[in-house]
């Protein structure tokens, strides 16, 4: 599965799952397009929707595509992610911190398009050697330590771990296991902050998103779960373990990220960098789940297929 020589297209499976994915997105968009005028409820839940309708075909079609375009693309969106991160953070003129970003981005793709999983796992601190030598170089220290600092977060985040999706690529029926993970958080985050506006009243993070309670967190989490179990066929296995497994990395590790980035934005005092995608903000909007998913689900995964766990 991980050397593959035809179109994913050309598998039943793949169609098929392309069909019930976008299927499930029109499903849900469908009453939040009806309804879009009720309330602002309504109205984010469909720009949220609206984003992926746009997107997700895209992002299916080059998917189904042979190695390595599903990889070259997923190295686009890292750069692109980490472009906005900068312009978010106000320095992307420093062209230094900014190439040396998304030359190791290429590098990491190189890593995952070679198997160097331990390269790969080495870039993190070599990126860091890297960027310390760009203040000596320019002979400069004035606010050096705050671009190393947000550099070495966007390649971290943006790269090394949003990357890793290529790694669970790899994996046995491994496109479909990143279908999979990213449906399952997407859809958590999407109830969850639907489910925020209607029921709860326990705000655990007000000071970082106030939109967000425990009451639909617990909600969307059991929804989740549903979700993972009735989409297990794209599973490599379909025992309890790795559905519930996926469920939980989805829902957890996707808040974490998106607080994440919400604690940054907040900080900064922004909500957004511009619009990448038709109803929805910059493109971090969509990658900042994944930054926890990722790494997380790919080493669980690994981790139930070798039988480490």
């Amino acid at each position: 599965m991980s050397k593959l020589n035809l179109m994913l297209w050309h598998e039943p499976l793949y169609r098929e799952t392309v069909y019930l994915v976008l299927g499930f997105l029109f499903f849900l968009a469908v009453p939040s397009f009806l309804l879009r005028h009720r309330g602002t409820t309504w109205y984010a839940n469909w720009a949220s929707l609206q984003s992926w309708l746009f997107a997700a075909p895209i992002l299916l079609l080059f998917m189904g595509l042979s190695p390595p375009w599903p990889l070259i693309v997923l190295t686009l969106l890292a750069i692109m992610g980490a472009k906005t991160f900068f312009q978010m953070m106000g320095m992307y003129h420093r062209s230094n911190f900014v190439w040396a970003t998304y030359v190791f981005i290429i590098a990491l793709a190189y890593c995952v398009h070679h198997d160097r999983l331990h390269l790969y796992n080495a870039m993190p601190m070599v990126f860091l050697g890297t960027i310390c030598l760009i203040p000596i170089l320019r002979n400069s220290a004035k606010q050096m330590i705050q671009y190393m600092a947000l550099t070495l977060m966007a390649f971290s985040f943006l790269g090394w771990s949003f990357m890793h999706l290529g790694w669970i690529w790899q994996l046995d029926r491994g496109p479909y296991m990143v279908i999979y993970i990213v449906t399952l958080t997407e859809t958590c985050d999407n109830m969850y902050l639907l489910l925020s506006r209607h029921v709860g009243h326990i705000k655990l993070f007000n000071r970082i998103t106030p939109r967000r309670n425990l009451e639909a967190f617990v909600i969307a989490v059991g929804l989740t779960m549903l979700l993972a179990w009735g989409l297990r066929h794209l599973l490599p296995i379909r025992s309890d373990a790795y559905w519930i497994a996926s469920a939980l990395v989805a829902a957890l590790g996707g808040s974490i990220g998106d607080l994440t980035l919400s604690v940054i934005r907040r900080d900064l005092g922004i909500k957004d960098s511009g619009y990448f995608i038709i109803g929805r903000g910059d493109l971090l909007t969509i990658m900042d789940r994944t930054i926890f998913v990722a790494p997380i689900f790919y080493y669980v995964m690994y981790s139930l297929q070798a039988g480490l766990i």
